[in-house]
């Protein structure tokens, strides 16, 4: 058995289309098609089933390229040992959501550009749930993702990642005058809009916990009157008197509203990198974690249980 041909087969898991894996691997099509041809008369079973005008691996093509990666991982570690200085290439997918992307992955690349130019990254923007699903999916390579203190994640323990950064969030009120003392906790801060529209979000139900919870120390029930995908709606929702919300205490204020400050317990919003356990040492992968985490004060996500 070839390693190449295994290379192919795993490339083809990985970007679903013969004529990508011709182009990563500097090939032709009709030359992935045939190695994984003969790749399948040696393994005495299909490995690839037409998918409309593409193709798909099969369980036992997905069997093999999960072997793959261990194999490869292997040959790609003695290769290193013989050229410790041999520079990574290829392409790293990254999922994330837009502030993740915008505070930790743009100013990532010139750096990593610079010291690895064959790397390249390919970016798509997501929610933390869907972004998980990609990653466990293998159709992206690494992501970005969030979660509340108050509402923490569970991680699937095939995930391993790395905390990037935090911030703190507040109430977003319109501004006007209310009977809120300076040094009062979250409970009270909630109960003064016990009769508000709440605002959470529409693709992730992590704030809307978050939310519940502190209504639920403040005792009533939040009533959910919209639900919106980005943070400026928010703030639309906000200053036109129909709902309040939480926003970041350090994101810059829209006329018309004010961020009230939570405390005891205050809400801070976690952004981890996460990646599969099976991947880091793939050499692009590892470039572009590297490139992430650099210069920040990373602690190691704790994996406490299996997301169901």
């Amino acid at each position: 058995m070839e390693t190449r041909r295994l290379r192919m087969l795993l490339e083809l898991a990985r970007l679903g289309s013969m004529r990508e894996v011709a182009e990563v691997l500097h090939t032709t099509t009709s030359t992935v098609s045939q190695q994984i041809s003969v790749l399948a008369g040696e393994m005495g079973a299909a490995l690839i089933e037409p998918d409309g005008r593409r193709v798909r691996l099969t369980p036992a093509g997905r069997r093999l390229a999960d072997h793959a990666i261990t194999i490869l991982e292997a040959v790609e570690d003695a290769r290193a040992d013989l050229a410790p200085q041999s520079d990574p290439r290829g392409t790293v997918r990254v999922a994330g959501f837009s502030t993740a992307f915008r505070r930790s992955v743009m100013p990532a690349l010139a750096p990593l550009a610079a010291a690895h130019p064959n790397v390249t990254v390919r970016i798509v923007e997501h929610e933390p749930t869907e972004a998980i699903a990609l990653l466990l999916a293998d159709r992206v390579d690494v992501a970005l993702v969030y979660d509340y203190d108050l509402a923490p994640a569970t991680i699937d323990a095939a995930i391993d990642g790395a905390t990037l950064w935090s911030t703190r969030w507040g109430l977003a009120v319109p501004d006007a005058d209310y009977a809120v003392a300076d040094d009062a906790d979250a409970a009270a801060v909630m109960a003064v809009f016990r009769r508000a529209d709440w605002i959470v979000n529409s693709r992730n139900d992590a704030d809307e916990r978050v939310l519940r919870t502190l209504a639920s120390i403040a005792g009533f029930e939040p009533v959910i009157g919209h639900a919106a995908e980005s943070l400026e709606l928010v703030e639309s929702l906000v200053v036109a008197g129909l709902g309040v919300g939480l926003l970041p205490m350090d994101r810059p204020r829209a006329v018309g509203i004010r961020v009230l400050p939570l405390s005891r317990p205050g809400v801070s919003l976690r952004c981890r990198v996460i990646w599969r356990r099976d991947r880091p040492r793939w050499p692009p992968l590892a470039a572009v974690i590297a490139a992430l985490i650099a210069d920040r004060p990373a602690a190691r996500v704790t994996v406490a249980a299996v997301q169901p």
